[in-house]
């Protein structure tokens, strides 16, 4: 097992440049860049709406000359271009494009991700101060999620066609219907002090005076917060693993060994549990690693945005949007590792669950 464990991990490095190599490529024609925004918010231009001009433009090889910048950016018409040379060595961009790569390489390996260009701190202060919300967020709903999907999921199966499988079919569809963010505007309706209730803060993930509370009241404060941001991400995201689950356990139910396993006299209990379970829950745990990332990320940017969680899911949008560059590649190059992370635990919980899976003979 530690033979396959070095393997995956040993692996994981040409993914990361794989991931970093291809987005790398792909900014360099994108259009827009921090030199252009600087430059359209000098001429009193929506820096949203800049282009570039010339083949990759501001990300490429700029080069470090003090010729003619107007053909490179919209808005540097009447600017000295010796101003615009500056703005290009601020930002980095007066060297090569491989050159910028493979230093951004050399860096992330011990994961300097530099500072941010607008906010003028570094990166990984960013990230330090945006993570615990994202972690809560992904975490809860990811670990909420599960625990309803799998027991509902097995009831479903074991009940199948019955009414309690029907009717709880049709609350599991509507809620998967219902867009998150919807429902949470509902909740803060409901129970933030709106038309109705005040029950649950309506932003923050910890009050102002946390820092002053004892642990247990801490702790309280905390869940306090996240209720309702958790509740609204896990309405939809357990009903995809909860039909999973069925029909896994449906499948598995039908197959020659648990006949045999009940003419054996087994109880029905030990059937499902002790040889049903392990078999049909190999499917659903390969679903947990892509439900944790896109709980961690995608999921997580609306209800950030709506109880004003200020997580790495909005840092992230708002990076992109202003062409921050250096924070969009290290949430980029977070979220990458993250997710090999997880899949290289999720093949260690088959183990888990099946002993039988040989993880020495299994190809990477």
């Amino acid at each position: 097992m530690f033979a396959y464990i070095a393997r995956r991990l040993l692996f994981m490095i040409p993914t990361l440049f794989g991931i970093l190599l291809i987005n790398f490529a792909i900014v360099q024609f994108a259009p827009g860049g921090p030199v252009e925004r600087i430059l359209a918010q000098l001429q009193g231009l929506d820096a949203g709406a800049t282009a570039h001009f010339g083949g990759g433009g501001e990300t490429g090889n700029t080069g470090a000359g003090t010729g003619d910048m107007s053909s490179k950016y919209r808005g540097a018409q009447g600017l000295d271009p010796k101003f615009i040379a500056e703005l290009e060595k601020q930002f980095g961009f007066d060297k090569p494009a491989y050159e910028r790569f493979l230093l951004m390489l050399r860096n992330y390996a011990t994961f300097d991700f530099g500072r941010s260009y607008f906010r003028d701190v570094p990166v990984w202060q960013l990230i330090k101060e945006k993570l615990p919300v994202s972690i809560s967020l992904g975490l809860w709903m990811t670990l909420f999620s599960y625990a309803i999907s799998i027991p509902l999921g097995i009831k479903k199966a074991v009940s199948d066609g019955s009414r309690f499988d029907i009717w709880s079919s049709a609350v599991v569809i509507t809620g998967y219907a219902i867009p998150n963010f919807l429902f949470a505007i509902l909740l803060i309706v409901l129970f933030c002090g709106g038309s109705f209730w005040q029950i649950f803060p309506l932003r923050g993930l910890t009050s102002e005076n946390w820092s002053q509370l004892s642990l247990p009241g801490k702790v309280a404060d905390y869940f306090w917060h996240i209720t309702l941001p958790v509740v609204s991400m896990t309405l939809g995201a357990f009903a995809t693993s909860t039909f999973l689950t069925k029909n896994s356990f449906l499948d598995e139910i039908a197959k020659q060994y648990v006949q045999t396993a009940r003419m054996k006299g087994l109880s029905e209990q030990r059937v499902l549990y002790g040889h049903v379970f392990r078999n049909a829950m190999m499917i659903v745990v390969s679903g947990f690693p892509g439900a944790f990332i896109a709980a961690f990320f995608g999921a997580s940017l609306l209800i950030e945005t709506i109880f004003s969680l200020d997580g790495l899911g909005l840092l992230s949008f708002e990076s992109i949007v202003n062409r921050d560059y250096p924070v969009v590649f290290a949430d980029l190059y977070i979220f990458a590792l993250l997710g090999l992370v997880v899949n290289l635990l999720s093949d260690l919980t088959y183990m888990w669950i099946d002993p039988r899976i040989d993880f020495e003979t299994r190809e990477v």
